[in-house]
Parts: C-alpha cells; structure tokens; sequence
C-alpha cells in the first residue's frame, strides 16, 4: 500500500430495493427515500438514496479492499447528484497517504448524473 495506488472499481446497481432497504435499515423514514409520489411532489424525479446507506457502501468498499480485518478511523463524504433507481454507481478510490498502519484514500462515487459522493477514509489495516 503506497500513495498513488488505485483501488479496483465496484459497481453498485442502484435499485428501489437497494435504497428503501437502506433508509430501513438506517431508520430514516423521509418519504423521499420509499415514496416515489411523494417524491415527485416534492420535486423529485424519483425516490434518491440516503445519506447513511452512502456512507455505508463507501465503508464497504474500503473493508473490501483492505480485508475485514480493517478498521474505519474516519469517514468524511459529502453528496453531490443523487442515486436514482435505475443507474449505476461507481466507486473509486486512490490512497492519498500511508502512516505505518494507516491509509488515507480519496473515495468517489459516480453514476450517470456525476459524482454522487467524494470523500477521504481513513483505515487501520490489520497485518
């Protein structure tokens, strides 16, 4: 694990199942993320993931990477285009910093509108 090095990619196909499941699972009732009327009353085309199931992929993706001995140390992202049913998310990512035990990578998440989510993830990788 050096600076420079690039994760393989992981494709997620962003599906109703996939995004209701996830706002269940992180408790977050917001009609937005399992109502596609309501939805679109509010201005959406559809129903868009959350934030939480976000954060949960990119940790996924990370402890893929780096084995499940890994430990997340800090996650920081920030949303850009939302995840509609229907496309694609790709997640990349580069390592920015090594630290004995301990990588920095910059994590993106692309899908068909740009980048969804970007971000840094700190992780403790096991020996």
């Amino acid at each position: 694990m050096r600076p420079g090095d690039e994760l393989p990619p992981l494709r997620i196909p962003v599906t109703r199942t996939l995004i209701v499941a996830g706002a269940v699972a992180s408790r977050d009732y917001q009609d937005v993320h399992h109502d596609a009327e309501l939805a679109r009353e509010k201005g959406s085309p559809d129903i868009f993931m959350n934030i939480l199931t976000t954060n949960g992929l990119v940790g996924r993706y990370i402890t893929d990477h780096f084995g499940p001995r890994s430990v997340l140390r800090r996650v920081a992202i920030r949303l850009g285009a939302p995840n509609y049913p229907g496309d694609t998310m790709t997640l990349t990512g580069t390592v920015t910093g090594v630290a004995g035990d301990t990588a920095t990578v910059r994590v993106v998440g692309a899908n068909g509108l740009g980048h969804h989510v970007t971000g840094t993830v700190t992780v403790e990788v096991a020996p």
